[in-house]
């Protein structure tokens, strides 16, 4: 293990948590280049190993590798570190516009700009399902492309209608593929929290709600869209289906994860504090599968029952990220609204431009409409 200074790791990290705009791809290039490329700390193959067993976890994916790549150079004091320095710029700038967004009576532009970022945000979840089906797609053959097709739609359509019943779905997809890839080999035991709402709110109810954003975002943070829009809207009715569209709008324009929504789902419910708790709960079992597990990672690569069991899994969480549009754009009102989401189709899908863009300039146009 390589020693480097925790000094180096927090400046490093936190410059990565400041300018990693863009989600996972960006957050990935960023680390490859620091890690691999200028400091030459791990080999190419150490990396890539680190971002195929990050792949296999649920959790934010580029989180868990800035986590692994840090406790690699430095042990679980590293993983700290690093993982800190990491997610909490993009945490302080989500809290800050939290505030600002879903304060009182905040001004008629901000209103826009949030309508209009959020009009876009349905568009983002299919370009982010887009993005995910080639790698999913290769990870079978022959007549198992069949179930995966069957897995896709499944996740769909549980993302479209059922809510809190999506992950009963990934689940059952996940081990499907098990017993039909691996009936005989050893299982795996997956981190799973039924999506059953808490029997109390306040805090309880917030830590909850984010214990199964950790621990449930297989394939990437979009999945869990549907599931937090359930808790969020319908179960507890800390926000309205506007509010939780802005929340993930700022989600994506910010730096880090598009799981630090959370983090705004929690101000909305209990302020400051609720932000915190949900974020530190979100985050808490990415922190402990490096820590405790790093060095079984790629045993977990190597496993036969993890890999059928992603394949099913992971399959569903494409489709229900794409089959998140649909309740995401039935939550929009105005007739701007749809033709910003028409137009923010075309950039991401059509012309396949940035998400930050799309959201930045739809939140300006919503701005300007509201002023005018």
């Amino acid at each position: 293990m390589n020693r480097v200074g925790l000094g180096v790791i927090a400046r490093e990290w936190g410059r990565i948590g400041c300018v990693g705009f863009g989600g996972p791809p960006t957050h990935i290039a960023l680390l490859r280049d620091l890690c691999v490329t200028r400091r030459k700390w791990l080999d190419e193959a150490e990396f890539e190993d680190g971002v195929a067993a990050c792949n296999l976890l649920p959790g934010p994916a580029s989180t868990q590798l800035a986590i692994l790549c840090a406790w690699r150079l430095r042990g679980a004091p590293g993983a700290v570190v690093g993982g800190f320095c990491f997610i909490v710029p993009g945490l302080v700038l989500i809290l800050l516009l939290a505030a600002l967004f879903l304060a009182d009576d905040p001004p008629a532009w901000v209103l826009g700009a949030a309508a209009g970022a959020g009009a876009a945000v349905p568009a983002v979840a299919l370009h982010a399902a887009r993005d995910l089906i080639p790698g999913s797609w290769r990870r079978v053959a022959g007549a198992a492309r069949v179930r995966w097709c069957a897995y896709l739609a499944a996740g769909a359509v549980a993302a479209a209608l059922t809510g809190p019943w999506l992950v009963l779905v990934l689940v059952v997809a996940g081990l499907v593929e098990v017993g039909l890839r691996a009936p005989s080999g050893r299982r795996t035991a997956w981190p799973v929290v039924l999506a059953l709402p808490a029997a109390s709110g306040g805090l309880l109810a917030v830590a909850w709600v984010a214990a199964k954003v950790g621990a449930l975002s297989y394939g990437g943070g979009f999945v869990i869209i549907p599931m937090m829009r359930e808790d969020a809207v319908l179960t507890y009715g800390w926000m309205t289906d506007t509010q939780f569209l802005n929340a993930v709008a700022l989600g994506q324009i910010t730096p880090g994860p598009v799981v630090q929504t959370v983090a705004v789902v929690g101000y909305a419910a209990a302020g400051l504090g609720g932000g915190l708790l949900a974020a530190a709960v979100a985050f808490a079992p990415s922190f402990a599968f490096v820590i405790f597990g790093g060095s079984r990672l790629e045993l977990l690569r190597r496993n036969k029952t993890a890999q059928a069991f992603l394949t099913g899994a992971g399959a569903a969480a494409v489709g229900a990220i794409a089959g998140s549009a649909v309740p995401l754009a039935w939550s929009l009102h105005v007739p701007w609204q749809f033709a910003l989401l028409a137009a923010a189709l075309v950039w991401l899908l059509v012309l396949r431009r940035g998400v930050v863009t799309a959201l930045l300039v739809s939140g300006v146009a919503g701005a300007v409409i509201a002023v005018l």
